[in-house]
């Protein structure tokens, strides 16, 4: 540990920022939204939107692994935008629903792992990133507010193709 925080400082930064990950806060988890969510209708796109559930749960699960990728890579390619974030067989990822959350879950608890590591600097910049500024803390942060955002879609998604409000 490096970040010149006081050991009790840095182990509760890495507190606040598992929480963000892994708790509702401000907001649900992912697991919250996929209970009893209606998979059966998770590939429709409804009410004129360009994406479905089942596309958005491929969004978040390959952002994250591509974030993933980006701080423990060697040689990192970056994926083009946005045309690379989103599935190109949308019906592919409605049957691929379980497969989705088990890769989330697992890319996830990879992340975690880098975390609670104390040789994790959080304020150093990581591998890939650019000088001063894409540090650890960034990118777990980057991933906990890209979720955060997508699990609401997903809470809107759900409710919509049940009919619910």
């Amino acid at each position: 540990m490096t970040t010149g925080l006081s050991p009790e400082a840095d182990t509760a930064l890495r507190a606040h920022v598992r929480a963000l990950l892994t708790q509702a806060q401000a907001h649900e988890t992912l697991d919250d939204v996929l209970e009893n969510f209606p998979t059966a209708r998770a590939g429709e796109r409804i009410h004129d939107l360009p994406y479905s559930a089942s596309e958005v749960l491929w969004h978040l699960r390959f952002t994250q692994r591509d974030i993933l990728n980006f701080v423990q890579d060697g040689i990192y390619e970056e994926t083009s935008w946005p045309d690379g974030y989103w599935p190109h067989d949308p019906e592919g990822s409605a049957r691929k629903w379980d497969a989705q959350v088990t890769a989330f879950h697992t890319d996830l608890e990879a992340l975690l792992t880098l975390l609670d590591d104390p040789a994790t600097d959080l304020l150093a910049v990581v591998p890939n990133g650019k000088e001063g500024g894409q540090t650890w803390l960034r990118e777990f942060l980057l991933v906990a507010d890209h979720t955060a955002y997508h699990v609401g879609q997903l809470r809107l998604l759900g409710r919509l193709v049940s009919g619910g409000e």
